[in-house]
């Protein structure tokens, strides 16, 4: 089956034809048809399926040949919202690539830039929207963006999205859009937290699962290199400057390794950038465009800031960190062999690591073949975590004496004693409320209260504050006598104001 096929309009075709673009993919015959019939969509895939063409190409058409075209020029009637602002980037080179001869407009926003060029784009007018949740909030409460006109919805990568914490923004979107609409919901997986934000979009939707990691699986080269967690950089040096790769992603687990990563290639004479959550836009912008031109060999990437990277003819793809959550490496490894292309990816584990290449395993149905014809082959066996001896686990259970033997509550009556709780609990009872009350403010006056023990330092700390509070004392103390002082000579004064002899040097003689 051919685009054409699918009954895809003539603008549309001659800028597929423009980037070779023929046959669809499977998630692209299936949902192209389902939404230009009007429906909703329920899609279970991930990227690198090619869904991103299977949602803008129909939208695309619709909105071309809508004939209320000139009525509503300039308001937003498609919106796109994104995780993370790279898929951003990528979904609206996608929109305008495919809508290059429709004369529609569209623009992207984003976090993590200044808003001006973004506002202005909004002023002149836009058909189609894609932005991030965050950034779009914040323009719809600044009253650039209203969501009143939008007639086409669509929610991408919904499960990274609710891991990220977008929930709730999500659901004060979806609060401001239309009742009629069309909506279509993207997600790799399917959790109960995803299921009934389905409920709240979607309105008897049509469904296309698209199961990746098997596809994904298949497609791409894949491979495991055993080696220590301090020969990894050495390994990836090695794999690099033997294999003369031009074109290299590395994914680490943490933005710290991210760094460490870049920083040690470039000792070892390999130029590489980071992109991650704490570089600004700009910045990971431009060290994704220098690794897509060529200028930068090698990219290293945190998962989350990697999505949306979309690299022609990339050539290797390393797991630097194998990921804990399995489905995070078929992710990964898919940046290589996107839309029915090949890639190869190589994965470095160490001992502590087995436990993620089994889960690994488990989740493609694959054995990832072992590559041992390297110079820095770990033979450890798998790290197990250590568990707790039994005499550390009963440490706290000893008695204070210092015996060793755990410390037994007397089942019953106590000894020394010959009344049981039940006759003790008699006597209290039949004794009048008064005579309790006094024996229990007798025993609460008896009983001489624990005293915390202090460190030298917070002694110390209020010896210091006591000091501060008696020389504010005398500090009041003294101002206070000058005062009254002051005020007692006034009153003075004011008994007997022709009395001159009081304060003069020479009281002791007559004044004349």
């Amino acid at each position: 089956m051919t685009f054409k096929d699918l009954e895809i309009i003539d603008p549309i075709l001659k800028a597929l034809e423009a980037k070779g673009y023929t046959h669809p993919t499977p998630i692209q015959e299936q949902s192209i048809p389902i939404l230009l019939r009007g429906k909703d969509l329920l899609g279970c895939a991930q990227t690198g399926t090619g869904k991103t063409a299977a949602f803008a190409i129909p939208i695309i058409q619709q909105m071309a040949i809508d004939p209320r075209r000139e009525q509503s020029k300039g308001n937003i009637k498609a919106l796109i919202v994104t995780p993370t602002r790279e898929l951003a980037i990528q979904i609206g080179d996608n929109f305008k690539q495919y809508g290059q001869h429709t004369g529609l407009r569209g623009t992207v926003i984003f976090g993590g830039v200044s808003q001006h060029k973004q506002t202005s784009a909004l002023r002149r007018g836009i058909d189609i929207l894609v932005a991030t949740p965050g950034r779009l909030l914040d323009l719809i409460d600044q009253g650039y963006i209203s969501l009143g006109k939008i007639e086409y919805f669509v929610l991408d990568e919904a499960d990274h999205m609710l891991d990220m914490g977008f929930i709730h923004p999500i659901k004060k979107i979806i609060a401001m859009l239309p009742e009629k609409r069309q909506s279509l919901f993207f997600s790799a997986t399917m959790p109960p937290s995803i299921v009934n934000l389905t409920k709240k979009i979607l309105v008897n939707p049509e469904k296309v699962t698209i199961k990746p990691e098997q596809a994904t699986a298949e497609r791409v080269e894949q491979s495991i290199y055993f080696v220590t967690k301090k020969d990894k950089i050495n390994l990836l040096t090695h794999i690099i400057k033997e294999k003369n790769v031009d074109s290299c992603l590395v994914f680490s687990r943490t933005k710290h390794g991210a760094n460490k990563i870049v920083k040690l290639l470039d000792r070892n004479g390999i130029r590489g950038e980071a992109i991650h959550g704490n570089k600004s836009q700009v910045a990971r912008q431009r060290a994704l465009k220098n690794f897509k031109d060529g200028r930068t060999n090698v990219l290293v990437a945190t998962d989350i800031a990697a999505r949306g990277i979309d690299v022609a003819d990339l050539e290797l793809v390393v797991n630097y960190d194998l990921p804990n959550i399995s489905e995070t490496y078929v992710h990964r490894i898919g940046r290589t062999g996107r839309a029915r292309a090949s890639g190869v990816a190589i994965s470095f584990c160490n001992a502590e690591e087995r436990a993620y290449l089994r889960d690994i395993e488990k989740l493609i149905s694959q054995k990832i073949p072992i590559v041992n014809d390297h110079p820095y082959v770990d033979d450890s066996p798998e790290a197990v975590p250590a568990k707790k001896k039994q005499g550390q686990r009963n440490q706290n259970n000893r008695s204070r004496n210092g015996n060793g033997q755990r410390r037994n509550k007397p089942q019953g009556n106590r000894q020394g004693n010959n009344k049981s709780r039940d006759q003790k609990q008699g006597e209290r009872n039949s004794e009048p409320k008064e005579e309790r009350q006094d024996r229990r403010n007798s025993q609460d006056r008896n009983t001489p209260k624990p005293q915390s023990k202090k460190s030298d330092r917070q002694k110390s700390k209020e010896q210091g504050q006591n000091k501060k509070r008696l020389d504010d004392k005398n500090k009041n103390k003294s101002k206070q006598n000058k005062s009254y002082g002051r005020r007692k000579r006034e009153e003075e004064k004011k008994k007997n104001p022709f009395d001159r002899t009081r304060n003069s040097p020479r009281s002791d003689f007559p004044l004349l």
